[in-house]
């Protein structure tokens, strides 16, 4: 894709923009990974079959199931031209890009691979960093090169 076709959307630089934003964040991931938990449901509804079919080499995909679901749901979702997952709409929160771009399903699925990463070794006390950085950042924010703001702002 060219820059040309690209919209290009700076995040504000206003600090209302950023009001409260760790906090709707906690709560749009509480959201999401209650519908990624229901999603997970005919997902491997459907992977029992396709493991039948295969003589059983299917429900080999059991263990990785919900990361793939999950991968699939924010790719999707904050992937879009909405920039939100349906939990940070719900909170009124969209992840903009720090360089003006839109973000894509790639850099998506890279925001959520950091941040599980980041969680697993650093504990949800990760959530912390966000107290002491520019506009709420997160570790995987800051990696990325993305920012967390509020969409009646953004």
């Amino acid at each position: 894709m060219s820059m040309h076709n690209e919209e290009l959307r700076l995040p504000s630089e206003d600090w209302r923009a950023y009001q409260g934003v760790l906090s709707r964040r906690i709560f749009a991931f509480i959201i999401d990974y209650l519908i990624v938990a229901l999603l997970w449901i005919p997902a491997a509804v459907v992977v029992f079959f396709l493991g039948i079919l295969t003589l059983g080499l299917g429900f080999l995909l059991y263990p990785v199931l919900f990361a793939l679901v999950a991968m699939l749901y924010f790719g999707l979702t904050v992937g879009s031209r909405e920039q939100a997952s349906p939990g940070m709409r719900i909170m009124g929160v969209a992840i903009a890009r720090t360089d003006g771009r839109p973000m894509d399903f790639l850099t998506a699925i890279v925001h959520l691979a950091i941040f599980w990463i980041a969680n697993a070794l650093l504990t949800p006390l990760i959530l912390l960093i966000g107290l002491f950085t520019d506009r709420g950042r997160l570790l995987h924010d800051l990696l990325i090169g993305t920012v967390a703001v509020r969409r009646d702002m953004y």
